[in-house]
């Protein structure tokens, strides 16, 4: 069996794990991040994309609502390609909790967060889509982050500095002796080939995953876990982040991202991660209440739907995840009588870095190493690994540098063949099974309007063309990008939508007689619907 020896070993690829390989390796450690899936494929590739300014939670939980400002702030300055700073609106209509209003410009104040009063008539010319029946507006320093590029950039910097990534690795179990975790036996799910590593401190960045690691080495941690759901609709509908100004509730935050809207999200307790599902109740829920302060979302077209898990530490009773800390919870498994074992969840992507480095120091307190934090004062560099995920620069770079040999293979979202030809150059073996996939994880490949219907077929002959694919592997493929994408359509399928579907339908199952499979065990061609998944849907 092969033996990987590394300083760290970091389980889970999300944005603080990604944040944590960055942040050691500038303290001059080597770490090792596997993860079971691809970048980001928990809660940081299935959230809204919103950079809080921490003015959400100033009634609920006033110590996250002062790390969202200070890591919001902190972000803009240190990652400006992964941020839109677009600003932000808090808004209340008729029949909202007037008390509440009264008391926000107080509450923010209390957490020295910026807040400005609006005049309705203001808010609205600055948000045409805004209802007419608002009856209070504040502006906030909100924006929207680009997750894929944040986590991406980082793993790449760790790179560069002597650590390592594999991802569509699993844990499998640990081996501990002594107090310790002497070795984290992995199974490669590509090429099915067990790993050995051996780290001097192994630390759990799985997210809503952490307590299933936990129990394998021996430990425990009480999670509740909330799916949220999230709509994207086809155009950007504000040039601002929109919250409804109201105690954190369902339904209240429409984010724009690029060229789209996500709107949501929803709270629903649920017994295991891997159930996370948006539903067509959710769907109908979320714009229900949404259309209240965005009138034009009950006749917005969506493209998809997609849920993630929010990881929330249990202390004490907790009945209602609202009621629980967004905050992070940091634990040291010396408790469980193991030395070497750490394990970092909950918290908010915008937090990740903190998150990050308040790990860090806990780390290199236990193997006697005095370098001080960087990430506070470092930059954070652009990479070529999360260039192509920001929306609209494909089409530039295209357009501004057009080569007459290359063409569009994503007409929805221009994504060129240069563009897929320079993932493949970069993806290397973290593509796991599928090229396609790791393709579109990377890109705008299959995110636009389409979901997957030409670009597949296009991108898929091309990876033929490259000789990446061989026999009926490219076709196998094909099949797996395009069941992910269909999962999506579940929840929204009315009007154009459900034409889309249909299409889809007829170019795969009918002209090219391919059977689409679902999760619950239904075929696309002849079944209902089929539900969505939850990894890294965000478009």
């Amino acid at each position: 069996m092969k033996t990987i020896g590394t300083d760290v070993l970091i389980i889970g690829g999300g944005a603080t794990g990604c944040g944590l390989a960055r942040d050691l390796a500038l303290r001059g450690l080597t770490c090792l991040l596997v993860e079971k899936r691809d970048i980001n494929s928990g809660a940081s590739g299935a959230n809204h994309g919103l950079l809080h300014s921490g003015a959400r939670y100033v009634a609920s939980d006033a110590e996250a609502a002062v790390e969202c400002r200070e890591e919001g702030d902190l972000l803009k300055q240190l990652a400006p390609q992964c941020i839109d700073d677009t600003g932000g609106l808090f808004v209340a209509v008729q029949g909202d909790d007037e008390r509440y209003i009264a008391d926000f410009e107080s509450m923010c104040a209390r957490s020295a967060i910026p807040c400005t009063p609006l005049e309705t008539q203001q808010a609205r010319h600055m948000e045409p889509v805004l209802t007419e029946r608002l009856i209070a507006a504040y502006a906030v320093n909100d924006a929207a982050v680009d997750p894929f590029m944040l986590s991406l950039d980082n793993i790449a910097h760790a790179v560069t500095m002597g650590s390592t990534y594999r991802c569509h690795t699993r844990v499998t179990g640990f081996r501990v002796e002594s107090g310790l975790i002497r070795a984290v036996e992995l199974t490669d799910d590509t090429t099915g080939e067990p790993l050995l590593a051996e780290a001097r401190c192994i630390v759990n960045a799985s997210g809503a995953w952490a307590g299933n690691i936990a129990r394998m080495a021996g430990a425990s941690i009480p999670l509740l876990y909330s799916s949220g759901s999230l709509l994207i609709t086809q155009n950007r509908l504000t040039s601002r982040v929109v919250n409804r100004l109201r105690k954190p509730s369902d339904s209240d935050i429409l984010v724009p991202g690029g060229t789209v809207s996500v709107l949501g999200t929803t709270s629903v307790t649920i017994h295991d991660p891997d159930l996370a599902r948006p539903t067509v109740p959710e769907a109908d829920s979320i714009i229900g209440d949404a259309r209240a302060m965005v009138p034009v979302l009950e006749t917005t077209r969506y493209i998809r739907a997609y849920a993630g898990v929010r990881p929330l530490v249990l202390a004490g009773d907790a009945s209602d995840a609202r009621n629980v800390s967004r905050g992070f919870s940091l634990i040291d498994h010396e408790r469980d009588n193991i030395a070497n074992f750490v394990t970092i969840t909950g918290g908010k992507l915008t937090t990740y870095r903190l998150m990050a480095e308040k790990t860090a120091d806990l780390v290199c307190r236990k193997l006697g190493v005095t370098a001080p934090c960087l990430t506070r004062t470092t930059p954070l560099p652009a990479s070529s690994m999360g260039m192509w995920t920001e929306p609209g620069l494909t089409a530039r770079t295209w357009l501004g540098t057009r080569d007459a040999h290359d063409q569009i293979l994503c007409e929805c979202e221009m994504v060129s063949r240069s563009v897929v030809d320079d993932i493949i150059n970069t993806v290397g073996p973290n593509r796991g099974r599928s090229m396609l996939n790791a393709i579109g994880l990377r890109s705008r490949v299959g995110k636009g309007p389409c979901q997957g219907g030409f670009c597949g077929l296009r991108v898929t002959s091309h990876l033929y063309d490259r000789q990446c694919v061989s026999g009926t592997q490219g076709m196998a493929e094909l099949k797996s990008f395009v069941e992910r994408r269909w999962r999506g359509f579940s929840p929204i399928l009315w009007g154009l939508p459900a034409m889309q579907a249909d299409l889809q339908e007829a170019l795969y199952c009918g002209m090219m007689d391919m059977e689409l499979h679902h999760p619950d065990g239904s075929g696309a061609c002849e079944a209902e619907s089929p539900s969505a998944d939850s990894t890294g849907e965000r478009a």
